[in-house]
């Protein structure tokens, strides 16, 4: 059986074929449009039968449309699945796109399951206003130094004002026009008012959400979500001596931690269940700040997904339910 890893970056496309377990040399291909018809051409004429690519943010996906477009076999597997196993078969020499090639030819085939037009589209319009919020951000901190500072020209500080009021104007069309999208189908309408009913989620952080949630497989557990979002606990154990304590693995989707980050803040604020059990974490568990929030967001990523799965609003006294709330 032959075989193929792809490994994936921003501007370039990594093969390697597996012909009967022998992986040949690694080849390199542009990650563009004509840079994977030259990557398909070449997996048809080596008669692969099955792909195993890794999901690299937002590089990835492209490439993963057109490979099943052309009808290959395809699985895409996290980039956490893929290290643990590497670790497993204990490589130390073998490049990433080889581990990937060995993970197709040994681990049971599981088919990707392609996001329908609608999810793709939102997740486009999502990541596309995360990124005009960044450039705003970055904008109104460029404004600040700028005025700090009596030697920089009234014009300046105009045309940084006028670049963040145009941002934000950009901003707010293309909220506008993903609610407008998201309205056209009756479930998605649905799981927007879920998602807004849960304590700090208004209509901006939900588009990010389902940017990110709506793209995902609907088997995936509430475990593998967290995974995916590499808000999962990773132990940091060396020999006897020194025993880290646990970390979140951040080995995933950025763009879900950063949409639940404001949210789950606003919700240790506001909301009595949550903002008691960010205490508990910090007072009884000894968690500092931070982590204490990041617990909050792989919980509140919990109840997500079971508001998903059983369509039911969320409920923040199921969320954490000491004897005793904090007082507001």
């Amino acid at each position: 059986m032959n075989v193929a890893g792809i490994d994936v970056s921003s501007k370039t496309i990594t093969l390697a074929i597996s012909r009967d377990g022998q992986i040949g040399k690694a080849r390199e291909f542009k990650n563009t449009p004509q840079g994977h018809a030259t990557l398909i051409n070449r997996l048809r004429k080596a008669t692969v039968s099955r792909v195993c690519l890794e999901a690299t943010g937002q590089y990835h996906l492209d490439l993963a449309l057109a490979l099943e477009d052309a009808g290959l076999p395809l699985m895409v597997i996290n980039p956490k699945a893929a290290k643990r196993f590497a670790e497993a078969m204990q490589t130390r020499t073998k490049t990433d796109v080889a581990v990937l090639a060995e993970f197709a030819q040994r681990m049971p085939f599981e088919p990707w399951q392609r996001p329908d037009d609608l999810a793709l589209a939102i997740r486009a319009c999502a990541r596309r206003i995360a990124a005009l919020n960044k450039l705003r951000t970055q904008t109104k901190n460029q404004l600040h130094a700028a005025q700090l500072t009596a030697t920089t020209p009234d014009f300046l500080i105009t045309d940084r004002q006028h670049s963040i009021a145009h941002r934000e104007a950009q901003i707010e069309h293309l909220r506008r026009h993903v609610l407008d999208l998201i309205a056209t189908d009756e479930e998605r309408q649905q799981t927007l008012e879920r998602l807004t009913s849960v304590s700090g989620i208004a209509d901006a952080s939900a588009i990010q959400l389902l940017g990110e949630l709506l793209v995902l497989p609907d088997d995936m557990s509430a475990k593998q979500w967290v995974a995916m979002a590499g808000l999962d606990p990773r132990q940091h154990p060396s020999g006897s001596s020194v025993n880290k304590k646990p970390r979140i693995s951040k080995a995933g989707n950025r763009y879900l931690r950063m949409a639940l980050y404001m949210p789950a803040l606003s919700a240790a604020r506001h909301d009595p269940y949550v903002r008691a059990y960010y205490h508990h974490l910090i007072e009884n568990r000894g968690l500092k700040k931070l982590q204490a929030l990041c617990a909050i967001m792989r919980k509140l990523l919990h109840a997500i997904h079971a508001m998903r799965k059983n369509r039911t609003p969320f409920d923040s006294s199921r969320f954490y339910s000491p004897s005793e709330t904090v007082a507001q």
